[in-house]
């Protein structure tokens, strides 16, 4: 038994060494350019303002693959005020709980932000506390700037810990790379499964002066978003104040990125961060001024760019849908009906194979939990009468909606009949890809 016993250990590590080297090849791997979405915007990535008072910059760590940059960093002037929205799942990230404790407070020195693709340190105990603090010290000290305006973030693999020795060898690159111009670089770096970058801007005109806002985003799978939505990051030059900044956020937050689905998923690590500089003198008044209410609109314009960008880049996606639900008996009512059809992967694959099957409409409504009468319901494909009155329509034929439903970009319509709730939500189809891209993600 006992020599028996000997070559069992023998062998199990051996197995041992070998899976390590397997990791280590896996590690080091070159990441494989998915093809970009159908769904991408024209052009590439935009051309945004460049916001005084941050610069950015992106170098390849080695985070998880080899030849791509994967940690991005931004700095911020003295005076910036952060607002921001984080996921409420249970089972937050480490760099989600950090970002939380430090927001709020004090503004007068420089504030710093560092995200990393490929290891979303989450889930990772002692150790995911332990790699935040490091990074963050580790940057205040570099940047000059309390560690307490430091705010990390990671994407990428739950369970593995953070390898943040190799995010800190490089601090000094990063610092060598900073640039008011840097942004799409600093997209770039944020990508994990993401088939392009993503980036919104404008500039509009206060009281005659400008005001620059542009953000980047991240975000492909594991998108059904409770607070904001995966990474995302938008600078202003504008001057508001944070309590002001948060509350708008907040508000902006529900109408925009917590609309959006491509899987029903809600990640641990969404985060968006608000930061406005107030490099351009602007000061931006309370809701109701003209001032508040400019400067509302251009960066709600900017989050709901940011948001369908991210549903475009759905896993695997080939279809851009729109779901509006009016007539239900709250506003609460018709989200809970627009996002059980956004979700149904019954509805989602029908989209896919391009059949108008509106029963599956009907039953998602059904389950949704919002009040429905089935007798005063009605479904459009666009601008097309599918389903009223409890039955298909009489001046409907299927013709109509299989030639609809070939469309890129797709509206599907619900009116309840009951009240004067509406709601509306954007998602993708799901397709095999989808399955794909999923099933490899770790391997």
């Amino acid at each position: 038994m006992g020599g028996k016993t000997a070559k069992i250990k023998k062998l199990r590590r051996k197995l041992k060494k070998l899976r390590g080297k397997v990791k280590a090849l896996r590690a080091t791997r070159p990441q494989t350019v998915p093809q970009v979405s159908p769904l991408a915007p024209p052009g590439g990535f935009p051309e945004l303002p460049v916001i005084p008072g941050v610069r950015f910059a992106a170098i390849e760590a080695g985070v998880r693959y080899a030849g791509r940059a994967d940690v991005m960093l931004a700095e911020l002037a003295p005076g910036t005020q952060i607002a921001g929205v984080f996921t409420r799942s249970a089972t937050r990230a480490a760099p989600v709980l950090d970002c939380q404790e430090k927001l709020g407070g004090d503004s007068s020195g420089g504030a710093a932000i560092l995200v990393n693709s490929g290891n979303a340190n989450a889930f990772t105990g002692d150790n995911g506390r332990t790699s935040v603090a490091v990074i963050a010290g580790s940057v205040a000290q570099m940047l000059d700037m309390p560690e307490t305006r430091v705010f990390t973030s990671s994407t990428g693999v739950i369970g593995e810990p953070l390898p943040h020795d190799r995010i800190t060898a490089r601090l000094a690159e990063l610092k060598a790379a900073l640039d008011p111009g840097g942004i799409a670089q600093a997209a770039q770096a944020i990508m994990t499964t993401d088939t392009f970058p993503k980036g919104a801007g404008t500039e509009i005109g206060i009281e005659g002066r400008t005001v620059r806002i542009a953000g980047i985003a991240k975000g492909s799978g594991m998108i059904m978003p409770d607070m904001a939505t995966m990474l995302v990051y938008v600078f202003t030059d504008a001057a508001i104040d944070q309590p002001a900044l948060q509350r708008l956020v907040g508000r902006l937050t529900d109408r925009t990125f917590n609309c959006i689905t491509v899987d029903s998923d809600t990640s641990t690590s969404d985060t968006l961060l608000v930061c406005a500089t107030g490099t351009s003198g602007v000061e931006i008044g309370g809701p109701r001024s003209r001032s508040g209410q400019a400067f509302e609109a251009a960066l709600e314009q900017i989050m709901l760019d940011l948001a369908h960008q991210v549903v475009r880049d759905g896993e695997g996606a080939t279809k851009f849908v729109e779901v509006r639900i009016t007539g239900a008996s709250s506003d609460a009512d018709a989200k809970k009906a627009a996002l059980a059809i956004a979700n149904s992967p019954l509805v989602k694959t029908a989209i896919a194979g391009e059949d108008p099957n509106w029963g599956r409409v009907v039953m998602a409504v059904g389950k949704s939990g919002a009040r429905a009468d089935r007798d005063r319901l009605s479904i459009r494909f666009g601008e097309i009468l599918v389903a009223e009155h409890g039955w298909v329509s009489p001046d409907y034929r299927e013709e109509q909606g299989a030639g609809y439903m070939k469309n890129q970009e797709l509206t599907l319509s619900v009116d309840l009949g009951l009240g004067a709730g509406a709601a509306t939500v954007w998602t993708c189809d799901l397709t095999h890809q989808y399955i794909t891209i999923n099933a490899d993600y770790r391997s």
